[in-house]
């Protein structure tokens, strides 16, 4: 099982590393050497599929991942859980441990009979309840997504929007994803240049909005009326993911 993680234009910025030493950069052609350089592990990917996330995403899953193996974004800083004393400590003292944690998230991904599975997406202790420590019916981010016999393709028409189509996707075939909800992620994706903030722009993530809500409905995927008035846009491009599937 290895761990991948797609990077564009981040060779200096990258920080996966640091928590995952073994984590493989998949970055295209053009700017391969200049992650080599840095003495980053590299895989290669073709220059014709860069500019699509979902594209790079189902070229890693077919061809390097293929039956069972990870996908992480390039700027994870750290894995948390929440302990009883309800603050969020580390998972682990060393990359060892970190390892376990995720072979064995793969094992209960297994006994669960799930395609796929991730981590809480909020690092919000007031989003955490205690008698949840998983889930089967919410969805989890493109940030960590673990894979086992998936057989499901990354639409690559909504690239701003692929993670959360290859959950519904896969909720809809399967019926549940595995995800743990007592740990989450540190990333620093608020600095980060390069990457999908390349692409994205506030024309394309209402067209990319629109076209994620048409392809599922307005049932299941709804605007978030609640933060809208938040945004300086006036509309928030987060949507909310209403999944008609009965538990937790």
């Amino acid at each position: 099982m290895k761990i991948y993680s797609p990077s564009y234009k981040r060779a200096s910025t990258v920080l996966t590393h640091e928590i995952l030493p073994e984590v493989i950069y998949c970055v295209h052609e053009f700017e391969a050497k200049a992650y080599q350089d840095l003495g980053h592990n590299v895989e290669v990917l073709p220059d014709s599929i860069r500019g699509n996330i979902a594209k790079v995403r189902n070229y890693i899953k077919k061809n390097l991942i293929k039956n069972k193996g990870m996908m992480i974004d390039d700027d994870i800083k750290g894995i948390r859980v929440w302990g009883l004393n309800k603050e969020a400590r580390p998972y682990a003292k060393n990359v060892e441990n970190l390892r376990s944690f995720f072979d064995h998230c793969f094992y209960m991904c297994e006994q669960f009979e799930c395609k796929i599975w991730g981590l809480n997406i909020m690092a919000d202790k007031g989003c955490y309840r205690e008698c949840n420590p998983f889930s089967l019916s919410n969805w989890i981010s493109g940030s960590l997504q673990g894979f086992i016999g998936h057989d499901l393709d990354f639409d690559e028409r909504i690239p701003l929007k692929e993670d959360l189509d290859i959950c519904l996707q896969t909720l809809n075939k399967y019926r549940k994803i595995l995800r743990f909800n007592f740990a989450f992620m540190l990333k620093d994706d608020h600095r980060n240049t390069g990457g999908c903030a390349d692409i994205r722009t506030i024309a394309k993530e209402k067209e990319q909005f629109y076209l994620f809500q048409k392809k599922w409905g307005e049932k299941i995927v709804r605007v978030d009326v609640r933060n809208s008035h938040k945004q300086r846009t006036g509309f928030d491009f987060n949507p909310v993911l209403s999944v008609p599937i009965k538990g937790v």
